[in-house]
């Protein structure tokens, strides 16, 4: 396809008008190697530069998956590359060791808590000495917070539903969440409780391979799909929640990861059919209205992977609407991506703040007081825009909004 719609959707075209940085111009490099051109640095960082935020998928009147594509291209690119000593580590190390495991996760929380909590963190901020240290300082800005007891503790258990029981339900806990977003998982528990449902927390689940595939592993993401399969799909749930809209467009085709695989595939399908994002779910039910009113004026900021990859717009919309007293301003291109994209703000930091920039130009318009969204990275960086370009904004997920009406 040529027709060239997808450019104004894409937020390095938007950026730097350069075609070879359009979902255009990557399709048309990806289609010369394919036809046995080389893949040269270029190729690479053309590649490399792009946020698979799939707004392109949106954009394109004849369904290029481009968003398939550009996986596929990363994961040749990678079997194709021969790295540092260094790099090769520190890429073994988080994809194939720390993503994976409690233990791990829960030493670099502590870690984490410990540098925060002794007001560490708030003397090197205060001192500058960030600064100092080039892009290493620039991507602690990104780092997210440690959020004590950690989730962890919760996998396995059972929560009853509060009233009549309607709904019996698996949650997906991901795994950085359990450390950084811990009270996030505890409200979503609470606010499926409202709601009649029964909420179990499966043994034996993890990682979902997201970040694998979107780095170019997709081996590693398969191993971690027939291990959340294995742990969740006999359960008989009604349905598998996620309040991650990146980890659950990954998790949503599990079906496509493992179409080749004889003994998951049929068990693939069935999970990411059963797989439904939070704010899908709730929107989907008769919704406990019994809520206290929330006073503010609320922005929404559409996740990629929920608005694009999910096509999921209007329930968090509804939702939002739901709460009594809360105004809704929407902001100008709401659905462009905000920079994060999984571990783009680290990889391609430049241009991941050049667009977050952009971004809080438009959320400050709205003279909203919260910013709301509905996946964790998205979350990380927003309250990294706003405390280099906000007006103290509060970052939250919409189903915060939701527990705290519930209170």
């Amino acid at each position: 396809m040529h027709c060239g719609l997808c450019l104004n959707a894409c937020p390095t075209y938007r950026e730097l008008g350069l075609e070879m940085d359009s979902p255009r111009g990557r399709v048309y490099q990806m289609v010369q190697v394919a036809n046995g051109a080389p893949i040269t640095e270029s190729y690479r960082e053309h590649i490399a530069l792009c946020l698979a935020c799939r707004g392109c998928e949106t954009a394109c009147p004849s369904g290029v998956r481009y968003g398939r594509m550009v996986e596929d291209a990363r994961a040749e690119i990678e079997a194709h590359t021969t790295r540092g000593r260094l790099e090769t580590w520190l890429r073994q190390f988080v994809f194939g060791r720390l993503l994976q495991s409690r233990a791990l996760l829960s030493v670099a929380g502590s870690m984490l808590y410990l540098y925060e909590a002794s007001g560490m963190k708030t003397l090197v901020r205060a001192l500058g000495v960030m600064k100092l240290i080039g892009r290493l300082g620039d991507l602690e800005q990104l780092a997210p917070s440690a959020d004590p007891p950690f989730f962890f503790s919760q996998i396995g258990r059972t929560f009853p539903a509060q009233g009549e029981r309607r709904y019996r339900v698996a949650l997906m806990a991901g795994c950085i969440a359990n450390v950084s977003f811990a009270r996030l998982n505890e409200a979503t528990v609470r606010v499926l409780q409202k709601n009649g449902c029964e909420v179990a927390v499966p043994e034996g689940q993890g990682c979902c391979g997201a970040l694998h595939v979107h780095s170019g592993l997709p081996g590693d993401a398969r191993k971690l799909a027939r291990r959340n399969i294995d742990a969740v799909l006999s359960g008989g749930f009604d349905a598998i929640i996620t309040n991650a809209a990146g980890c659950g467009s990954t998790l949503k085709e599990y079906g496509e990861l493992l179409e080749d695989d004889p003994e998951y595939a049929a068990k693939a399908k069935q999970f990411s059919g059963s797989m439904r994002d939070i704010t899908e779910f709730l929107a989907s039910i008769e919704l406990n209205r019994q809520m206290r009113p929330l006073n503010a004026t609320v922005t929404y900021q559409d996740s990629c992977h929920l608005a694009h990859g999910q096509k999921i717009r209007t329930a968090p919309r509804k939702l939002l609407s739901a709460i009594p007293g809360l105004t809704l301003a929407e902001m100008r291109g709401a659905d462009i991506c905000c920079g994060s994209a999984g571990i783009y703000n680290v990889v391609q930091n430049d241009m991941s703040m050049q667009i977050l920039g952009h971004k809080m130009e438009t959320v400050n318009a709205t003279g909203a007081t919260i910013i709301a969204t509905a996946n964790p990275g998205c979350m990380l960086q927003l309250q990294a825009g706003v405390r280099m370009h906000g007006k103290s904004q509060r970052v939250v997920h919409v189903v915060e909004l939701l527990d705290a009406a519930y209170q």
